[in-house]
């Protein structure tokens, strides 16, 4: 394994950060880190920027009955000496448009941070203040684009996993929470990274989701999807 590929090192670099990478391998990182500055160094740029990352969510402190839960599941007290009260715990509902209920199974806000962290793509690392996150996966749960929202532009991150078309574009496009047609942000790269322009209405919308499309060359012909691929959340930070 040529473990001077950037890609790759940036790929294990995150899960090891992340902690992700366990046992054998994680053991076998370790020594690489000693023969490899280069690995060091990548190691040392993606635990900054995850604590960058961690700095910019606010604290929330959990129920009192995740901990029970989590003591019992490890089996730090006896089952028999405890009752868990259950009653407080209801269903969430969340809000969606119904035009794109068709388009289910959005990840959660920690499985996009996750994927995040394990995208494996040579992920620009700025000092710009990410907003929000987002990725774009396939129907194999495959990171196509990594989108990150700063105050003024998007910055969208293709993976390995995107089909390059040499006669088509991907369009990202935001879903209102409104109902209101789908408004475009841009094209998307097909590798590399492009950054787009936050359009003037974006923050003063409440966003239930960014969509992709398969375009013409140039986008969109008349103003709305052509066809929709990928939906993902947005996960606030």
């Amino acid at each position: 394994m040529n473990y001077l590929n950037q890609e790759r090192q940036d790929a294990l670099a995150a899960e090891y950060v992340l902690g992700t990478l366990r046992g054998a391998a994680r053991k076998r990182f370790q020594q690489l880190l000693v023969q490899y500055p280069s690995l060091r160094a990548t190691t040392d740029r993606w635990e900054q920027h995850i604590n960058n990352l961690g700095e910019q969510v606010t604290p929330i402190s959990p129920d009192p009955i995740v901990w029970q839960k989590v003591k019992l599941r490890l089996a730090f007290d006896d089952p028999r000496s405890n009752t868990i009260v259950m009653d407080n715990i209801v269903p969430i509902k969340t809000k969606s448009s119904r035009k794109w209920q068709t388009f289910t199974g959005l990840a959660s806000a920690a499985a996009i941070v996750l994927a995040v962290l394990l995208i494996q793509v040579k992920v620009p690392i700025t000092q710009v203040p990410v907003e929000q996150l987002s990725v774009m996966q396939n129907t194999d749960n495959q990171p196509m684009w990594l989108i990150e929202v700063s105050r003024d532009v998007l910055t969208t991150t293709a993976t390995i996993n995107v089909t390059k078309r040499a006669q088509n574009d991907y369009q990202l496009w935001m879903l209102a929470e409104d109902g209101r047609p789908p408004i475009s942000l841009g094209l998307l790269p097909q590798s590399g990274v492009r950054t787009l322009n936050k359009v003037d209405i974006y923050d003063r919308l409440e966003i239930v989701a960014l969509a992709v499309s398969l375009e013409p060359l140039g986008g969109s012909p008349n103003g709305a999807p052509t066809e929709v691929l990928f939906v993902a959340e947005l996960a606030i930070l």
